[in-house]
């Protein structure tokens, strides 16, 4: 008898799962505990950079441990595939935690300067790259222990560790907050969540070194057979190498777009643009992750029914219906004074375009003291959306709100000093003129509607979780053995990792240079879009095969 079907040695299934499913989460919670808390890291780290810039800095380094992801992939695949999974996944989630624990001991821009931000830099690109090797690892053990027909169901447990790994971020980030008290935590609290990672790491190796080589790794290796060449037999044998292809541009570019749109540019959205109570956006995503983690596990059972490719498909779908019309809808829910401003009095910036610039600055150094750029820096830093005008050529740039108009300042040549204190009359003139329309400074929290916000964000994560819930198991069918740990982790990585991990910082890019709040969703749509396409053309449905005869 073949795969996972036969009698084992070892630990049982629930075993494998509940160990694979813990360090996975582990890892998870690492990663997250960052991207939750990228507002206060902004200002520890880049205070040198001005809010705009040093909150965009903050999202690419974020973004930056999904960027190396791929090349975690391709190391730990290859030793995934060489050497077993067991070992491999050990290793990486020591990395993990190692490079954890150490940003929260990490001295901030104030007392070390620019190495604060680099070093920062570092632990986060070795975040990345361990994580990089542990999905594949985590989803192929469930997979390999598996029954065929039990094989979605079992690796959805791997699935809702993403979930998971949230909820235990932001309720470590909440406690820790109640605690302490807001300002404490804004200043040393924050290390906190990342330090706890020393005891959750030790937690999850104890569990993971009671396991055993997967029984499908164990049949190859007693089998024998030529030497194994990851890389050439996955991406240079046309094989293997068009499921790749699949796999990325069918499954992993929608996983990317479709889940961290739903969990991360949300949050984003409702913060910054909305700028709802940071207290209550956590609650809020902490609500619906506890309410949508059992959707991995049940649409994973549901793609042993049905079949992976069509729950998939619904995830991709759904999403793309949802999008535009959600995050209307979560405007007029969560802050309904400023959809009700922006429809009595929309704001336009009138300015010549050649004195406008893309207001994106990596190292955080450029001036932007046109009068166009001092206008359009305002009105994104007070999340209003705006149209745009064409003026005269040379002329000095104004913003239309209403009926009323406010002139900017032109700011080229002037002294620093002279700079800072022209931005700030603009600022304090527009913002008064915003008031004047009916535009909040934030959301009013007794006119939030809770009930209302939360079902829009679980029609985000339904399609997350549909998407997300059989993907495990399709990927970890689609190639065989020999390969498995390489082939399928490469995809996953480039399209959680680049895709979805570049996702916040591209779309708040997006909404700063067309003025229009929901124009970041463009990027999310784009990249569904294709998915949906090649999935529909290409990929095959994979339920129930013989891991051990895939590729014969």
């Amino acid at each position: 008898m073949t795969d996972a079907a036969e009698t084992r040695a070892g630990p049982g299934l629930k075993t494998v799962v509940t160990a694979s499913a813990a360090g996975t989460a582990f890892e998870w919670y690492d990663f997250f505990v960052f991207g939750s808390l990228a507002t206060v890291i902004a200002r520890h780290f880049f205070a040198d950079a001005g809010e705009t810039v040093a909150y965009i800095m903050a999202l690419l380094t974020f973004g930056l441990g999904f960027v190396v992801r791929p090349l975690g992939a391709l190391v730990f695949g290859w030793f995934g595939d060489r050497t077993g999974r067991k070992t491999t996944f050990l290793v990486t989630i020591t990395l993990m935690g190692v490079a954890t624990v150490a940003i929260g001991l990490l001295p901030d821009y104030g007392q070390i300067g620019l190495a604060a931000p680099i070093l920062l830099l570092i632990m986060r690109m070795l975040q990345g790259f361990a994580l990089g090797g542990e999905y594949g690892g985590a989803a192929i053990y469930v997979a390999e222990h598996s029954p065929p027909r039990q094989r979605g169901l079992m690796t959805g447990w791997i699935q809702t560790t993403a979930a998971f790994g949230l909820i235990g971020a932001l309720s470590v980030i909440l406690i820790t907050r109640r605690i302490v008290g807001v300002e404490a935590f804004d200043e040393w609290g924050w290390r906190i969540p990342f330090l706890l990672s020393a005891l959750l790491l030790a937690v999850s190796l104890w569990i993971r070194l009671k396991l055993n080589e997967s029984p499908a790794y164990q049949r190859m290796e007693a089998e024998g057979g030529e030497r194994r060449a990851p890389y050439k037999e996955a991406f240079f044998q046309w094989g293997n190498g068009r499921f790749v292809l699949i796999a990325l541009f069918g499954i992993m570019i929608a996983q990317g777009a479709v889940w961290y749109c739903g969990y991360f540019y949300t949050r984003f959205f409702m913060e910054r643009v909305l700028k709802v109570d940071t207290n209550t956006v956590d609650q809020l995503v902490l609500a619906v992750t506890v309410a949508s983690a059992g959707l991995y596990v049940f649409f994973g059972w549901l793609s042993d029914r049905v079949g992976r490719k069509p729950v998939m498909l619904f995830g991709m779908l759904l999403a793309l219906v949802a999008f535009f019309p959600g995050f209307h809808a979560l405007t007029r829910a969560a802050n309904p004074a400023l959809a009700e401003a922006q429809a009595s009095a929309p704001v336009t910036v009138i300015a010549d375009p050649a004195t406008c610039a893309l207001q994106f600055d990596p190292i955080g150094k450029a001036a932007f003291a046109s009068s166009c750029d001092i206008a359009k820096n305002v009105l994104s830093n007070a999340g209003v959306s705006y149209g745009n005008a064409e003026a005269i050529a040379g002329s000095v740039a104004t913003v239309r709100i209403g009926a009323a108009e406010v002139a900017s300042v032109e700011g080229a040549g002037m002294s620093p000093a002279d700079l800072k204190t022209a931005r700030t009359g603009v600022e304090s003139r527009i913002k008064a003129a915003l008031a004047e329309a009916g535009y909040p400074a934030g959301a009013d929290p007794a006119r939030v509607n809770m009930p209302l916000v939360f079902a829009i964000l679980m029609i985000f994560m339904v399609a997350a979780t549909a998407l997300y819930g059989p993907q495990a198991a399709a990927l970890v069918e689609l190639f065989p053995t020999r390969v498995r740990y390489t082939a399928m982790s490469l995809p996953y990585n480039i399209g959680t990792g680049w895709v979805g991990g570049l996702l916040p910082a591209a779309s708040f890019a997006l909404v700063a240079w067309s003025g229009n709040i929901y124009f970041g969703l463009w990027y999310s749509v784009g990249f569904t879009i294709v998915a949906v396409i090649v999935s529909l053309l290409w990929l095959p449905e994979t339920r129930g095969r013989d891991l051990d005869r895939i590729g014969t």
